[in-house]
C-alpha cells in the first residue's frame, strides 16, 4: 500500500486544502472464467495489490473538480449528467458512480474536489478503471454519509461503467475489486450475482506477461462471440432443451445436443461449459487445499481458449507453452477477453524474478519484443484509508 501523505500533499498543492477522505481499492486478474459471465456462469479472481488512491473533500459550490497524478491542473465540471470526451474520458469513470449513487440516495447538494493517484498499470488488462469506480465509490459513501452494501455498490459501479461510460462489462471486475481478501480469491455467481471467497494461500504469486499486442479487431471478435454464444443458445432451444443460457447446459447433455449447432458454434458452446465446469473444479479444490491440482486446470483452459474458443493469438500461445516447462509454474493461461493482451502465471515462491526474465528473453527471441512483467500478490479489496468527515 502507498503512503497516503504523499497523496494529501498532491491534492493541497492542487486544491488548496485537506482531503476529508482517501480510499484505495485493487485491480484484478481474472483467474479463470474466460467468457463465462455474460452466459451467466460463475468466475474466478484476484484482488491485487496495485490499487487506484481516491482523496476527495466536498465543496459548497455547484463544481466538480478531478486532477490525477502529479499534474498541478485539474478538470472543472459545472455538472455531472452528461459523459466528457477527449482527453478528460477518464473522468466519467467517478462521474458514472457519482450518478449510479444519486439514485441511492446520496445528497447531490454542493459539488466536489476530487485526485486520483495509482501504482496499477494501465492497459495490462487489471481492470484500472473498476479500481477507478470502486475507490470512487467508497470515498463518495464515505464522504457523503451513504451506508449501502457491497454487493450494492459493486453492482452500482457496473452500473456506472455500462450506462454512463458504455462499456457493456459483467460483473467480475467491480466485483473483485470489492470483495478481495489478500491469501483469497473471488467467487462470483454471475447468475444471482453471489460473491463468495475461496482460499488461495499467502506461500502463491501471480505473474502477468503483457504482450501489449492486441488484434485489429479486438472489439467486434469480442462481440462475434456474445453472438455466437447466443446463436449457441437459440440453437440448443430448436434441438428441444429447455435452456436460458450456456450455463443451463451439462457437458453431457452439450454432447449428446451439439450435433444440431453449426461446428464453429459447437466450440464456442463446448469452451463454456467446459469452462464453467473447470471454474468450478478449481474452486472445490482450492477449497480442498489443493491448488497444484487447480494449476493444472489453468493450463487445461488456455488449451480451450486456443482451440475451441479460438480468442488466443501466437504470442499468448507461446508464453503458455514456456511457462509450462519452468519450473515453479502450477498453472497459466490467457487472462481477460483475449485476441492479445495477457497471460497470467500461479506459481509458487520458488518462481523467481530471474525466471520470469527468462521467459521474457524466450519470448523476445521468439518475436523480437519482451514483455512487460509484473508480480502481483493477493489483496484486500476497496477501502477507506482516512476519514475526517
Amino acid at each position: 500500500m502507498k503512503p497516503i501523505e504523499p497523496i494529501k500533499e498532491h491534492f493541497r498543492q492542487v486544491f488548496g486544502g485537506d482531503p476529508a477522505v482517501i480510499s484505495a481499492a485493487p485491480g484484478r486478474v481474472e483467474f479463470i472464467g474466460n467468457h463465462t459471465d455474460y452466459n451467466l456462469g460463475p468466475v474466478l479472481g484476484a484482488a491485487i495489490d496495485r490499487r487506484i488512491y481516491i482523496a476527495i473533500r466536498r465543496i459548497e459550490e455547484r463544481l466538480f473538480r478531478f486532477a490525477s497524478g502529479s499534474h498541478s491542473d485539474f478538470v472543472s465540471l459545472d455538472e455531472t449528467g452528461s459523459p466528457v470526451d477527449g482527453r478528460d474520458y477518464w473522468v466519467n469513470y467517478p462521474l458514472g458512480v457519482y450518478n449510479s449513487l444519486i439514485r441511492r440516495g446520496l445528497s447531490a447538494e454542493g459539488g466536489f474536489e476530487m485526485f486520483v493517484d495509482s501504482d496499477l498499470p494501465t492497459g495490462a488488462g487489471l481492470a484500472s478503471s473498476a479500481a477507478l469506480e470502486l475507490a470512487s465509490g467508497k470515498a463518495f459513501c464515505e464522504c457523503y454519509g451513504l451506508e449501502i452494501g457491497l454487493e450494492d455498490l459493486a453492482v452500482a459501479c457496473k452500473e456506472a461503467e455500462n450506462e454512463f461510460v458504455g462499456v457493456p462489462c459483467g460483473i467480475l471486475d467491480q466485483g473483485v475489486s470489492a470483495f478481495g481478501k489478500a491469501g483469497s480469491l473471488v467467487h462470483i455467481d454471475c447468475r444471482d450475482m453471489v460473491f463468495s471467497v475461496i482460499p488461495l494461500g499467502d506461500e502463491f504469486s501471480i505473474w502477468i506477461f503483457n504482450t501489449h499486442k492486441k488484434h485489429a479487431l479486438v472489439e467486434s471478435l469480442y462481440s462475434e462471440r456474445h453472438e455466437e454464444c447466443l446463436s449457441a443458445v437459440n440453437g440448443l432451444v430448436e434441438s428441444g432443451l429447455e435452456i436460458g443460457c450456456l450455463a443451463d447446459v451439462s457437458m453431457d447433455v452439450l454432447e449428446s445436443a451439439k450435433l444440431s449447432l453449426d461446428a464453429k458454434i459447437a466450440k464456442r458452446a463446448e469452451h463454456i461449459v467446459g469452462e464453467i465446469s473447470r471454474v468450478e473444479a478449481v474452486r472445490r479444490l482450492l477449497e480442498e487445499g489443493k491448488v497444484e491440482d487447480a494449476g493444472k486446470l489453468l493450463f487445461q483452459s488456455h488449451a480451450s481458449s486456443e482451440n475451441l474458443f479460438e480468442n488466443s493469438i501466437p504470442e499468448l500461445d507461446y508464453l503458455v507453452a514456456i511457462l509450462r516447462s519452468m519450473p515453479g509454474v502450477l498453472g497459466a493461461r490467457l487472462t481477460g477477453g483475449g485476441f492479445g493482451g495477457a497471460v497470467m502465471a500461479l506459481t509458487r515462491k520458488d518462481f523467481t524474478r530471474i525466471y520470469a526474465e527468462s521467459v521474457a528473453s524466450a519470448y523476445r527471441g521468439r518475436f523480437g519484443e519482451e514483455p512487460e512483467i509484473l508480480e502481483c500478490h493477493t489483496a484486500d479489496g476497496a477501502c477507506i484509508l482516512e476519514s475526517v468527515s
